[in-house]
């Protein structure tokens, strides 16, 4: 058995790292708060030596609680499965263990064997909707007793991009830096340079049909740095919205942005962006974007021009189909 207050087994499934090692620090906080003497033993799959578990887990001289953390059951070789689920038939007193599973079947008989043992079990499931990392965004903010406005929300996604350990660090600044509720603005101040560079405002000049305002955003994006590559998905991702939420039809932002794996800002912008295309335009200039991507990432020899041409491809589409 654990120590009083403290499950005798944890189990953190699921692919998303920051979530995991988020949640893996939480028991571990919880165990040393419970018994400031817990040791804490961690192993990992990738380096364990047979026989490493039973004797981590086998009682001290001087006793005290432990926590043994397996990571990477994953990726287990069969003597940590065969160790773990040797442990599992016979759990040492005042010991938690917790195993870190990061998907798929490999480990499937240890899970099934935590699962029946009653582990609890904490999941951390990927977040790879931009509705799923705005939620997250929001959710960032909330937990430290901050508000984010939508529009907060969308530019700090434009500004830091996707990557869930980036967007935490950032929404972590910016708690830190500022006070009251974080907007558009209060982003601008801190991303500035990389929102008015990055290819989501190149995307939105062109969609406008406002040809001349993104490519200046484009040069002024690849002089900083920027690799066309990413600015080409992000057209790409923006034409793919409108197509989608135009082809949805009618129905709240709210519940299109669940049917449609968006965030319900996206689905706001991309219904205001609508306006002026016609579908044939949108598979024009999709086509476009797709000739763009073959060419920037080897299929062509001037990358840039790749991209300039789409970008005009696409202003003419939308402003042929605003005169029409």
């Amino acid at each position: 058995m654990s120590a009083p207050g403290l499950p005798d087994a944890v189990l953190v499934a699921g692919p998303e790292d920051l979530l995991a090692d988020r949640a893996l620090e939480q028991v571990v906080e919880n165990a040393t708060a419970a018994d400031p003497g817990t040791e804490v033993i961690r192993l990992s799959a990738e380096t364990y030596e047979g026989g490493e578990l039973a004797m981590h887990a086998s009682p001290s001289l001087f006793g005290g609680a432990k926590v043994i953390v397996v990571r990477g059951l994953h990726e287990a070789p069969d003597v940590l499965q065969t160790d773990l689920l040797a442990y599992l038939a016979a759990p040492a007193d005042d010991v938690t263990l917790v195993v870190v599973h990061g998907g798929g079947n490999r480990g499937k008989k240890v899970l099934d064997t935590l699962k029946k043992a009653r582990a609890r079990v904490i999941d951390c499931p990927a977040v790879k909707s931009d509705r799923d990392k705005s939620q997250f965004i929001a959710n960032e903010f909330r937990s430290k007793g901050r508000k984010v406005s939508p529009d907060g929300v969308r530019a700090l996604l434009e500004a830091v991009g996707k990557d869930l350990r980036e967007l935490a660090q950032a929404c972590a600044q910016l708690v830190e830096d500022t006070t009251g509720v974080v907007d558009e603005q209060v982003v601008a101040r801190y991303h500035g340079g990389r929102v008015e560079a990055t290819g989501f405002k190149v995307a939105d000049a062109a969609l406008a049909g406002n040809a001349g305002e993104a490519l200046r955003l484009l040069r002024h994006a690849i002089a900083a740095g920027d690799n066309p590559v990413p600015i080409v998905a992000v057209l790409a991702l923006q034409l793919r919205q409108l197509v989608k939420v135009g082809a949805a039809g009618r129905g709240s932002s709210q519940q299109l942005a669940k049917e449609l794996g968006m965030a319900p800002w996206q689905v706001d912008q991309a219904r205001r962006k609508l306006n002026g295309w016609s579908a044939d335009a949108l598979g024009r200039s999709i086509q476009a974007v797709a000739a763009a991507d073959f060419d920037v990432k080897g299929g062509g020899r001037d990358p840039i021009y790749a991209v300039e041409r789409a970008i005009l491809t696409i202003a003419r589409e939308r402003r042929d189909g605003s005169a029409a």
